[in-house]
């Protein structure tokens, strides 16, 4: 195991304890079995939806025999590098010129947190978005963006977003 983290900052460490159980043919069951965790834990951990505290950091660290502060180190640098891109977008909106506001008829348009409500922006915009719009939200989040959110949400219902999706995430 690599105990540099400084190679890995800004990645969620629950990415590398993936690799490290993939390389080493270990199942997640076993290595919950083996720390005295949760399978759930371990699971949502290697799954990214969650982070890694300072007791399964030192149970790691024991469990493959490296610093007891890599993973905290890691789960460190993942958070101060979240903190940092959202303070980043913080201050930026879309081109509001652009984006109707009947698209947000429930909302108060003008208070919008275009960050923290990225996902129902982007899932609104592309079931009711004109392509000037759709192409507004993708110029903002990124295409990255867009598409892990898409993947993450679809949406059955609206035929137009099952259009919008493959028309401008396609290419």
């Amino acid at each position: 195991m690599i105990q540099s983290h400084t190679r890995f900052n800004g990645i969620h460490p629950g990415a590398i304890l993936k690799r490290e159980l993939k390389k080493r043919s270990i199942k997640p069951i076993e290595l919950a079995s083996e720390v005295g965790e949760h399978k759930q834990t371990i699971s949502a951990i290697l799954n990214e939806r969650r982070g890694i505290n300072a007791n399964l950091s030192v149970k790691l660290a024991g469990y493959f025999q490296i610093d007891p502060l890599f993973y905290m180190q890691l789960q460190a640098a993942f958070e101060v590098q979240q903190i940092l891109n959202r303070q980043q977008l913080a201050n930026r909106t879309p081109n509001l010129s652009i984006i109707r506001k009947v698209l947000f008829w429930d909302t108060n348009f003008d208070k919008i947190d275009w960050i923290a409500k990225k996902t129902a922006v982007i899932k609104r915009v592309f079931e009711r978005g004109n392509e000037e719009e759709i192409q507004e939200i993708i110029r903002f989040y990124g295409k990255g963006i867009v598409e892990k959110t898409i993947r993450k949400h679809q949406n059955d219902f609206i035929p137009m977003y099952h259009s919008n999706v493959m028309k401008f995430l396609s290419k």
